[in-house]
């Protein structure tokens, strides 16, 4: 069963399966970053198989003119080792209480054009696609 990470303990016991979905992320960088996030509403879910972080979710719970109250995902990810065994749905459904609980009306996400198995996993617990999202890189240094 999925439980939030709240101690430094757990956060970092996440790193290594966030790793496989954000490798640019540094191990060293991730516990205050984390704990930056969680001071604008994120929070880092997991679960554990045989004492180990097998998936781990980040989101936060929001409100915006578009959707209204919602639970948005950052992040969803589960260790190539389990993928499949069935606790990628059970995060989604965890959240997906989580969001029922905080009286929101949607359950949202944004995927990466190229994860072509993580759209099927999506469609398979109930997502659309919604919308397209847009984004522009930029040069910070050009300020």
């Amino acid at each position: 069963m999925p439980q939030i990470a709240e101690t430094d303990e757990d956060i970092a016991r996440c790193f290594d399966t966030i790793a496989e979905l954000r490798p640019h992320v540094k191990r060293e960088e991730f516990l205050p970053l984390v704990r930056h996030m969680e001071s604008d509403g994120y929070r880092l879910a997991f679960s554990e198989a045989s004492g180990r972080v097998v998936a781990v979710a980040g989101y936060r719970i929001v409100t915006n003119l578009h959707m209204g109250r919602h639970l948005y995902i950052e992040d969803l990810v589960t260790t190539s080792e389990v993928r499949s065994e069935g606790l990628g749905g059970q995060m989604v459904r965890w959240l997906r209480d989580q969001a029922v609980a905080a009286g929101c009306a949607y359950l949202d996400l944004d995927s990466g054009t190229q994860r072509g198995g993580a759209h099927r996993f999506y469609f398979r617990h109930g997502f659309t696609i919604a919308s397209y999202h847009f984004s522009e890189k930029l040069d910070v240094r050009r300020q």
